[in-house]
């Protein structure tokens, strides 16, 4: 029937923290093309809110928020706690996060740029490169997860 512990007062087991049994971390997505996509996008948006916040701090916000976006998707996806939520369409999330960051990252990277200032043509150098790594992830999510479910759809 009930039992005396909880699930939250049991004592831990084998060293493990209770109720962090959920967030292991899986490796091999980590080293996958998904996961090196996604580490890729982090790093550059981080450079960028760097550069940005050398030189044009108004647009810093853009970078920052972007990178706080990819940091969720990475750690729902390196956890697999994204599959918890199976009524959300995660691969369409995804790809619409990577065309408002292609949107966004454009715009500002060339408003950037007009500054001539060193940090702000660092920030859009480093902001076209960031924008090559969305498109080419848009493309993979379209071409692997998106059309596959298209096709599913017409043969029902």
């Amino acid at each position: 029937m009930f039992n005396a512990w909880s699930r939250r007062d049991r004592p831990l087991e084998d060293g493990t923290a209770a109720g962090l049994d959920g967030f292991a971390v899986d490796k091999t997505f980590l080293s996958s093309l998904k996961g090196i996509l996604l580490e890729t996008e982090l790093a550059l948006t981080f450079i960028i809110f760097i550069c940005f916040t050398a030189s044009i701090s108004a647009y810093m916000a853009a970078a920052l928020l972007e990178f706080f976006i990819t940091l969720a998707f990475l750690f729902l996806y390196a956890t697999q706690y994204y599959e918890r939520f199976d009524r959300m369409n995660w691969p369409c999330l995804d790809f619409l996060r990577c065309v408002s960051a292609i949107i966004i990252f454009l715009v500002v990277s060339f408003a950037a740029v007009t500054s001539r200032d060193g940090a702000a043509i660092a920030a859009f150098v480093f902001g076209i490169i960031l924008v090559s790594v969305f498109a080419y992830d848009a493309f993979k999510i379209y071409r692997t997860e998106m059309v596959p479910r298209a096709a599913q759809g017409d043969q029902q």
